[in-house]
C-alpha cells in the first residue's frame, strides 16, 4: 500500500507537462511575437524567444526534470519506501512546481508586466536540497553498535582498556578538494556582487554546502572496526553501523570514475568513496562499498571482525586482481555467483 501510494504520487508529477502546455495555450493569442524568457539580476528582460520556442523550451525543460527525477525515485523505492524516498518525492514536487510557477510568471510578465516570482524559488530550492542531502546521509544508518557507543573515537586497540575496537582507518579525498573550489568561489562572488536578497541568500546556502563537502573530503571517512561489527563516520557523524552477523562476504574491486565520489547509491546500496579502489561488502541489508587506497588493509580488518583468517575462503574475483572472503552460501561472491559484483 505504501509503495503503491508512492508510485501513484510519482505518476501524478507528470501532470506538470500538460499543465504547462495549458498555461501557454490559454495565453497563446495574447502573448507578443517575441516572449521575454531571460532576465538579469535586477529582473529586467534581456533575452527573448518566439512563442513556439518559449513553449518548446518550457516543455522540454520540464520533461528533462521529470525524466531525471522519475527513474531515481522509482529505483530508490524498489526495495522499500523509506524517509529518503518521500523526501526525494517532496523535493521533486518542489522543483517541478516551482518551474510551473516560473512559467506562469513569465506569461504574466509578457501579458501585464508583472514581476517574475523568482525570489521564493531561489531560496526554497537550495535550502530544500540541503535538507534532502541531510536526510539522505542519515538514511540507512541502522542502529548503533552497543559496544561502540562508549568507546572513545580516537582510542585505538593499543589501549588495553578498550577491547572492542580493533582498528580505525581513514579514507580521505584531499586531491579532490581542488575540484570543489570553483563551487565556492562562483557562488561567493554572486552572493557579494548581485544586489538581490534572494540571490544572495541562495548563493550563501550553496557556499556553505560546498564548504561542507570540502571539509568532508579533506577529513575523509573513518572506518571503525570492532570485534563484532564496524561503523562508518564522517565529520564525527555516524553514517552507518553494520554488525558482524550481517556480513555475508567482501571483495576488493576497482571503482570507476563514472560512478562518482563521496556518498553514493540509493535503495539498499551505499558507497563511501574518494578513490578508485573499494571493498565491496555484501550484507543481509544490501551492498556497501568502502573506498580505500589499500583495499587489502580493509580486507584484513574485516577478517579480524568476522574471524576469517587470511586466505580463508579466497577465490578469484570477477575483476582482475580481485579477491574475496566468503562467509556462507549466500555471500554472493566467488565463482559460484560472480554476477552480483558489478
Amino acid at each position: 500500500m505504501n509503495r503503491r501510494l508512492f508510485q501513484s504520487a510519482v505518476v501524478l508529477l507528470w501532470l506538470a507537462l500538460p499543465l504547462t502546455a495549458f498555461l501557454y495555450q490559454q495565453a497563446s493569442n495574447e502573448l507578443p511575437a517575441h516572449v521575454a524568457t531571460h532576465f538579469d539580476a535586477t529582473g529586467r528582460a534581456n533575452g527573448w524567444m518566439s512563442r513556439s520556442q518559449a513553449l518548446g523550451f518550457a516543455l522540454g525543460f520540464m520533461a528533462f526534470l521529470l525524466i531525471v527525477f522519475t527513474p531515481l525515485m522509482l529505483y530508490s523505492s524498489r526495495s522499500r519506501v523509506d524517509a529518503f524516498s518521500w523526501a526525494m518525492l517532496g523535493f521533486s514536487y518542489l522543483v517541478v512546481g516551482s518551474m510551473v510557477e516560473v512559467n506562469r510568471g513569465l506569461i504574466a510578465y509578457n501579458l501585464h508586466g508583472a514581476p517574475v516570482p523568482l525570489g521564493a524559488t531561489l531560496i526554497a530550492v537550495p535550502i530544500a536540497a540541503v535538507l534532502l542531502i541531510g536526510i539522505y546521509v542519515a538514511s540507512r544508518r541502522e542502529p548503533a553498535l552497543p559496544y561502540a557507543a562508549s568507546t572513545p573515537t580516537d582510542l585505538l586497540v593499543t589501549d588495553p582498556a578498550v577491547t572492542d575496537l580493533v582498528v580505525e582507518e581513514t579514507h580521505a579525498g584531499r586531491p579532490l578538494v581542488l575540484l570543489f573550489l570553483p563551487a565556492v568561489f562562483g557562488p561567493l562572488i554572486a552572493a557579494i556582487v548581485v544586489p538581490v536578497p534572494a540571490v544572495r541568500i541562495s548563493m550563501s546556502v550553496v557556499v556553505l554546502l560546498s564548504l561542507a563537502i570540502i571539509a568532508a573530503a579533506w577529513s575523509g571517512f573513518r572506518y571503525r572496526f570492532f570485534r563484532h561489527g564496524f561503523e562508518i563516520r564522517l565529520l564525527g557523524f555516524r553514517l552507518r553501523s553494520i554488525p558482524e552477523n550481517q556480513i555475508r562476504g567482501y571483495v576488493a574491486e576497482n571503482w570507476s570514475l563514472w560512478r562518482g565520489y563521496g556518498i553514493r547509491g540509493v535503495g539498499n546500496t551505499r558507497a563511501y568513496v574518494w578513490s578508485n579502489k573499494v571493498v565491496h561488502i555484501k550484507t543481509s541489508n544490501g551492498d556497501v562499498f568502502l573506498g580505500h587506497n589499500d583495499p587489502q588493509r580493509i580486507m584484513h580488518d574485516l577478517d579480524q571482525v568476522t574471524g576469517r583468517g587470511s586466505g580463508q575462503g579466497m577465490t578469484s574475483g570477477p575483476e582482475k586482481g580481485a579477491t574475496s572472503r566468503v562467509g556462507d552460501a549466500t555471500s554472493g561472491f566467488g565463482k559460484s555467483a560472480p554476477s552480483v559484483v558489478p
